[in-house]
Parts: structure tokens; C-alpha cells; sequence
């Protein structure tokens, strides 16, 4: 989360777009493959991101692999990992694809009326 970048601006083109677009969906892949390995719970005290944020936003864009460094690093540990198969707070109706498409037809139709 460093704020003093010094990477320039620059549009993103259809292969940054491709090529950015897979690294986000293999990292959301990565994290649910993973996600036994995460304690259910945070692990860490309230607050405790506010110390790792930069006093400014960056002037300069960041690279992907940063912000997705951040996430890991700082995100992560202060998630709940609802979608864990360890947390039995509640039943998951979308925790499986079958579950997930049902909620989502039962709001579309919902929406529909």
C-alpha cells in the first residue's frame, strides 16, 4: 500500500484488460481452492487495517500484483470466510453451484414481478 508510486498513467489496452482479468479471476480461484486452509474467523483485532493504510491515496496508479499483494497480506487476514465448508453458523444456500443458481433464479423472478 505504498502511496509514492512512480509508475505512470497509461489506458489500458485488450491485452492488459485479458491479461489483468485472468490474474484476478485465478486469484479468486486460488483463494476458494484455499479456503480450508484460512481460519473461519478473523484473526486480528478491529482497527488493525487503519495502521497499514498510507496517510494518502497513491498519486500514481499501482500494479495489479500490488493490489492483489495487499489483499492477501492485509485483506485476507481480517475476513470471516463465510464460504468455508468449517463454518457451520448457517446453511449456505450458495455454497454450491446448484444453490447458487436457485437463489439467483428465485431473485430474478422475484425482481421480475
Amino acid at each position: 500500500m505504498d502511496s509514492l508510486s512512480t509508475n505512470t498513467f497509461s489506458s489500458l489496452d485488450s491485452d492488459g484488460f485479458t491479461n489483468d482479468s485472468k490474474m484476478v479471476i485465478d486469484f479468486i480461484a486460488d483463494y476458494y481452492k484455499n479456503i480450508e486452509s484460512y481460519p473461519v474467523q478473523s484473526q486480528v483485532k478491529p482497527g488493525y487495517l487503519v495502521t497499514k493504510l498510507p496517510d494518502t491515496a497513491p498519486y500514481c496508479p499501482e500494479s495489479l500484483e500490488d493490489v492483489l499483494k495487499d489483499v492477501t497480506d492485509s485483506i485476507i487476514p481480517g475476513l470471516t470466510h463465510w464460504q468455508s465448508p468449517n463454518f457451520f453458523a448457517y446453511f449456505q444456500s450458495n455454497a454450491s453451484t446448484a444453490g447458487f443458481v436457485g437463489k439467483w433464479r428465485w431473485v430474478s423472478c422475484t425482481v421480475a414481478l
